[in-house]
């Protein structure tokens, strides 16, 4: 045994060299689609696909040629069957790893979304720093990194923020119901378009969208370009500014929330009677609630109580 392993070294030597021979041209192989690959963006992902292919390919070969030169007798056909029958096994074990690798291998050629992409995943949301055939690693804006399984990326819905070159952003705004709503939108109008980074086409808009408990609000849609979060931030905090003080210095009325309280037995002559009784103001001129004052009802209402207990005294 020892003479045949000794017999056997410079094959062993040859196989490791061939091997390594292999990995190195695997290597060079990636490199060179990478670089081809990393002037055409829209090929970007599959360049990194059919790199890591490449180099896995070569390492293949190259083991299967540095098996058949270190051990006698032995043929590529005895490796795949090997393979053939541990596959079912090797599926169960590594079933999650297998399926993250396919998701990543259609991930990268369908290109969804590309490195440098900003997407919302759930509540993870940031910037693509890489894709892996295994996961795909998130930047957030606040400077964390999150990786997230393959999987989770093709199965589920994923909004890209940056697919496009502009993105729309609104905004809900109350007026009070005693101002023009037309006199509102046009200085809305002339803020938003006074901003800078607003796009003049497509142009801004503003919409009556709700007639609130206590506010009619107006809902201000404006586009942007680039469609990046930082961009975004910045031009809304550049509108509402200009809106909140354009709206002011006109004097119209940006309301709180506002509750009315009716006090049916001080206020209405129909308390009581359900078929007449209304719960808001009464419908008619001569259907209008008599006025009163709270202290005036208090005090008629102390006098009335005072007046009740004066037989128990006596």
């Amino acid at each position: 045994m020892a003479n045949g392993f000794i017999e056997r070294l410079p094959h062993f030597a040859i196989a490791v060299a061939v091997f390594v021979l292999f990995v190195i041209a695997g290597r060079i192989v990636r490199k060179l689609i990478r670089a081809f690959s990393e002037n055409h963006r829209k090929h970007r992902n599959i360049g990194m696909v059919l790199g890591r292919l490449g180099f896995g390919i070569s390492i293949f070969i190259g083991l299967l040629i540095a098996l058949v030169i270190a051990i006698p007798g032995f043929t590529p056909g005895q490796l795949v069957n090997l393979l053939g029958l541990s596959s079912v096994a090797i599926g169960f074990a590594f079933r999650d790893i297998l399926q993250n690798f396919l998701a990543g291998i259609l991930i990268l050629l369908t290109q969804p979304f590309r490195i440098g992409d900003q997407i919302i995943l759930s509540s993870f949301e940031g910037t693509v720093e890489n894709i892996e055939t295994r996961a795909t690693f998130l930047r957030t804006y606040d400077g964390r990194r999150i990786v997230i399984p393959n999987s989770e990326l093709f199965t589920n819905a994923v909004t890209v923020n940056t697919a496009y070159d502009k993105r729309r952003l609104e905004y809900d705004i109350g007026i009070g119901y005693g101002d023009d709503i037309a006199n509102a939108k046009r200085i809305i109008m002339d803020a938003i378009k006074g901003a800078p980074d607003v796009l003049d086409d497509p142009a801004p808009d503003v919409l009556v969208v709700d007639l609130a408990e206590s506010s009619v609000n107006l809902r201000a849609r404006w586009w942007v370009h680039p469609p990046r979060q930082m961009d975004v931030l910045n031009v809304r905090d550049t509108v509402l500014e200009r809106v909140k003080n354009a709206l002011m210095a006109a004097g119209v009325d940006l309301p709180f929330p506002t509750t009315q309280v009716l006090f049916h037995d001080q206020t209405e002559e129909t308390d009581g009677d359900r078929a007449r009784q209304r719960e808001g103001w009464p419908r008619g001129r001569e259907a209008v609630p008599r006025q009163a004052r709270i202290s005036k009802i208090l005090s008629t209402l102390a006098e009335r109580r005072a007046g009740s207990d004066e037989p128990k005294r006596s």
